[in-house]
């Protein structure tokens, strides 16, 4: 876990429902994402002043959610989407006396897809990715809040996932260079075909696999915002490679 920076509070506010933190997190710009209890095994059972965690809310996007406000805000620096994002998880933090966890802390990093299905309905899918009945696979996670209280929480709405009725799998023929395949996915063949100037179809789609699956097709990123995750997934892999 990470310590929240942020602006500082002379006095915390009192967090009283999950929807108080809800309603700062989309002033940043995120989408709350479902929360839970979490226990000993979610690796999240205190946070770093000694205190019991009781809530740990995700945040991050519903499809282009949060394209338009990063948009006008975010700065020229290296990983901007990714800095925008904590700037804002910090700034609810430090109003509530929360703990930020990201995605890329760690080693080990923290799990953010079983904290996703425990807080929200869904499911793996052939991609590897979490996929959303309503928002399909243009969904994503940027962080999530750990609180000291133990907030009311709605029931999380429970049913199959939506690859089970559908035979065809559009999703693992899609790719040009088949990066999806049993087992896993071949990331190297991804990158070598983004950066060989050939993949305009991808960069305008968002990942043509990721595209292929019928359900949520009304969120799918336009294509500023699919350039953007697909040149940073370029950046990334070269220089962690």
């Amino acid at each position: 876990m990470e310590r929240a920076r942020g602006p500082v509070h002379a006095k915390l506010a009192v967090v009283t429902e999950l929807s108080d933190v809800e309603g700062e997190l989309r002033t940043r710009g995120l989408e709350p994402r479902g929360a839970f209890h979490p226990t000993d095994q979610d690796g999240v059972a205190t946070l770093p002043d000694g205190r019991p965690a009781g809530t740990l809310v995700l945040a991050g996007n519903l499809g282009a959610s949060m394209w338009e406000q990063f948009s006008r805000e975010r700065r020229d620096e290296p990983d901007p989407l990714d800095r925008w994002a904590t700037r804002g998880l910090a700034a609810v933090a430090a109003r509530f006396g929360a703990t930020v966890v990201l995605p890329t802390a760690g080693p080990p990093r923290p799990p953010f897809q079983r904290w996703a299905a425990r807080a929200g309905p869904v499911h793996p899918s052939p991609l590897g990715l979490l996929i959303h009945p309503e928002f399909g696979l243009w969904h994503a996670y940027r962080g999530a809040l750990v609180l000291a209280e133990r907030l009311s929480l709605p029931s999380i709405a429970t049913g199959p996932s939506p690859c089970d009725s559908c035979s065809e799998r559009p999703c693992l023929a899609a790719c040009p260079v088949a990066a999806f395949r049993d087992p896993g996915y071949d990331d190297g063949a991804c990158a070598a075909h983004l950066g060989s100037g050939s993949a305009e179809l991808c960069f305008a789609s968002g990942c043509l696999a990721r595209a292929a699956c019928p359900v949520g097709a009304g969120h799918r990123y336009a294509p500023e915002q699919a350039r953007f995750h697909l040149r940073a997934f370029l950046r990334n892999r070269a220089r962690f490679s």
